[in-house]
């Protein structure tokens, strides 16, 4: 018994032992402790639905303890009023703590350019998928006896002609310069024809 008394003494190296272990149980469980205060543990709420609202109205009303919104993308989407909110992450029910990041999709009232591609000989069912997949519009074909059938001629924007590669916007019309056999036309018809 005196021996073990003797190994807990503040001169012998077993006391100096025990009590580091005690320090670190403890200092352990004061972090954790810390921890789940500073994370908020447990205290998680369902993210509201932003999807709709103004961005700016919601930016002014909100409160960083609330959330931090962050606007990460503009979207152009002529239905839509310039500021709305088309999307959010979190998406809305999900599980969140309070002051959190918000990143959010924002309906812009100005289109992005596109760059106008090279429509000339290719066929004209090629040509519209083209415009198309750029956010382009038809706005009509004009028809002119050719021998290449079908084939994309000229390609006109405002009433001219647009070369490959210039910059317009996203949604502005184009017109298409269509050649057709001479013997399908109508007789008599001018030269050109519109089709819509």
């Amino acid at each position: 018994m005196g021996k073990f008394r003797d190994f807990f003494t503040p001169q012998r190296m077993g006391f100096h032992f025990v009590m580091a272990i005690i320090i670190t149980i403890v200092l352990a469980i004061v972090c954790m402790i810390l921890l789940k205060s500073y994370t908020r543990h447990g205290r998680e709420v369902d993210m509201p639905n932003f999807v709709g609202q103004n961005s700016n109205a919601l930016i002014d009303t909100l409160l960083p303890s609330d959330y931090i919104v962050v606007i990460t993308d503009e979207v152009y989407d002529k239905s839509m009023e310039p500021g709305t909110i088309i999307k959010q992450n979190p998406e809305a029910g999900e599980k969140v703590k309070k002051g959190r990041k918000v990143y959010l999709t924002v309906a812009t009232s100005e289109p992005p350019t596109v760059i106008m591609p090279e429509l000339r000989d290719v066929s004209q069912r090629q040509a519209e998928i083209m415009l198309g997949a750029l956010g382009l519009e038809l706005e009509g074909v004009i028809l002119k006896p050719s021998p290449y059938e079908n084939a994309v001629l000229e390609q006109l924007h405002n009433g001219r002609a647009i070369a490959a590669g210039t910059q317009i916007k996203m949604g502005d019309k184009i017109t298409l310069v269509v050649g057709r056999d001479i013997s399908e036309l109508p007789l008599g018809a001018d030269s050109t024809q519109t089709e819509n």
